[in-house]
């Protein structure tokens, strides 16, 4: 019996972000009864932005403005994508969310713009995962796979 090692490799991938994304959301379930945490986050990272800079830009007209809202969307979010994976339903979606709920904090946060993300444990090997997960499930039209 053969093993399917790149799938078993994947369904690896697949249940550790799972579970990073569900320990995440359960981390920030305080956020949905009080978005005073987050907007702290908030107005640090502001305060840390440099003027001009994308992550002012955003705090300023998104995240900060949205704070209510994202205070509830994130711990939701985590904990939906987190389950999704690790059971396999809808991958390539919950990947797809998981991506964009890390983008959104590496950007607000600056941590994006700066060479540490490279070598941060919440940087590359979180985002490249999610995003090689949502984009592995998704078939072009011009895809050579059949």
């Amino acid at each position: 019996m053969a093993i399917d090692r790149q799938g078993t490799g994947l369904t690896i991938i697949r249940i550790c972000l799972g579970v990073f994304f569900l320990c995440e959301g359960i981390g920030k379930i305080a956020w949905l009864t009080n978005a005073s945490i987050l907007a702290g986050r908030f107005n640090a990272w502001l305060g840390d932005a440099a003027a001009g800079s994308t992550s002012r830009w955003y705090l300023e007209h998104v995240a900060i403005p949205g704070t209510q809202v994202f205070a509830r969307l994130v711990p939701l979010g985590e904990l939906a994508a987190g389950l999704a994976l690790i059971v396999g339903f809808w991958t390539p979606l919950a990947a797809f969310l998981a991506f964009v709920m890390v983008m959104n904090i590496h950007v607000a946060s600056g941590a994006l713009f700066k060479y540490a993300f490279l070598t941060n444990g919440y940087g590359l090997p979180v985002v490249g995962p999610t995003l090689g997960l949502a984009i592995g499930g998704i078939r072009l039209p011009f895809s050579l796979r059949r």
